[in-house]
């Protein structure tokens, strides 16, 4: 099956917008952009599809009622900008989805909940249930409380990041933009890249561009969410706001719209992809040679003896990276011991450990490369 076509027969799909999409910075939410993508959206739940909305534009929402004429720099602000415009973005929301009697259920999320593995299972559940009961979890950044240490970071890698938590068919990341050009779109010459088979394609592709100066993204984010979900096996489609009818749309004779990446290897575990792309790095293991070998060739679990350095303030249970000899992250794992406990173990076979420390320092199950 063509990624446009799995596209197109997703069951269960999460869409995310950006707040250029649904604000402009001298009139606040725009109820004409909002209404489209909620028909939209409407439209394919009447497919059979069940979906979940990552929306930005809380803060965005928020200037105009507070007489801001620009997104605000301090925290302080950005965050009263957020409690106001949170109110504005869930009213509209709800308003407009209840045109189709369609119930909506607002999650909002921090960082915690993505590195914590406790808080990322609770999340994974609550969504889970609210599509069971037939609601549209619509899911925001908690930018009221969230500072810049405990920060998912943007919304695209957020979508990605539920995506993989609910188990999404497909992910598509809306813009301002049609698609991903092989330079700025207004510059003669450049043409849409349609296809992404593998994102090291794009290496001499320019994606900096900043975003609107409503949000915190523009396309190089775009890019990375869209890596990151193809990477767990997640076909993405990266398009504008005003294609959302056209992104959406379950025939495959329809329009092609904006740029597909293709689903690389199978779907990656929870586990394995929360280690990957959402736990918090405590610290790290200095590895030799051969602990490399058996981690990444032969994917065995890391062993006292073939650690030689240990940095970080971490405990047992907490994830630290591997280091390869130059420094070079390979891998990243949960680690069985706290930091003070291993200046006395590594580089001792485990034979001449004490019985109660001759456990694995990081088991295989408890591993990912990188």
């Amino acid at each position: 099956m063509s990624t446009r076509a799995a596209l197109g027969a997703a069951k269960r799909i999460v869409v995310k917008v950006g707040s250029s999409s649904l604000t402009s910075l001298t009139g606040g939410l725009d109820p004409a952009r909002l209404d489209a993508l909620v028909d939209a959206l409407v439209g394919r739940r009447a497919a059979g599809a069940q979906v979940v909305l990552v929306s930005s534009g809380a803060i965005a929402a928020g200037l105009a009622p507070l007489q801001l004429r620009r997104r605000p720099r301090d925290l302080a602000t950005q965050q009263a900008a957020a409690s106001v415009g949170q109110l504005l973005l869930a009213h509209a929301y709800s308003a407009s989805f209840a045109r189709h009697g369609q119930g909506i259920g607002q999650v909002l999320l921090t960082a915690d909940d993505m590195i914590r593995r406790s808080n990322y299972r609770n999340a994974q559940r609550t969504l889970e249930r609210l599509l069971q009961l037939g609601s549209l979890p619509v899911v925001n950044e908690n930018d009221t409380v969230a500072t810049a240490e405990i920060r998912v970071g943007d919304n695209d890698r957020l979508a990605a990041l539920v995506a993989h938590i609910v188990g999404a068919d497909a992910l598509v990341l809306l813009s301002d933009v049609d698609g991903l050009y092989d330079g700025h779109p207004r510059d003669p010459g450049t043409s849409l890249i349609t296809e992404v088979d593998d994102p090291a394609e794009l290496a001499g592709v320019s994606v900096t561009r900043p975003g609107s100066g409503l949000g915190t993204g523009g396309m190089a984010t775009k890019v990375e969410a869209a890596a990151m979900a193809s990477a767990a096996g997640i076909p993405v489609l990266l398009t504008s706001a005003d294609r959302i009818a056209d992104a959406l749309a379950t025939t495959e004779d329809g329009p092609e719209v904006g740029t597909v990446f293709r689903a690389a290897g199978t779907r990656m575990g929870a586990r394995r992809f929360w280690l990957r792309h959402a736990a918090d790095v405590r610290g790290a293991l200095d590895l030799d040679d051969g602990a490399v070998e058996a981690v990444r060739r032969r994917r065995r679990s890391l062993l006292a003896a073939g650690v030689h350095g240990v940095s970080g303030d971490f405990d047992a249970g907490d994830v630290v990276e591997l280091l390869a000899p130059g420094g070079r992250a390979i891998a990243r794992g949960v680690v069985s011991y706290d930091a003070t406990e291993l200046p006395h173990m590594i580089g001792r076979r485990t034979r001449e450990l004490p019985p109660e420390q001759r456990r694995e320092l990081v088991h295989a199950d408890d591993l990912v490369l990188l």
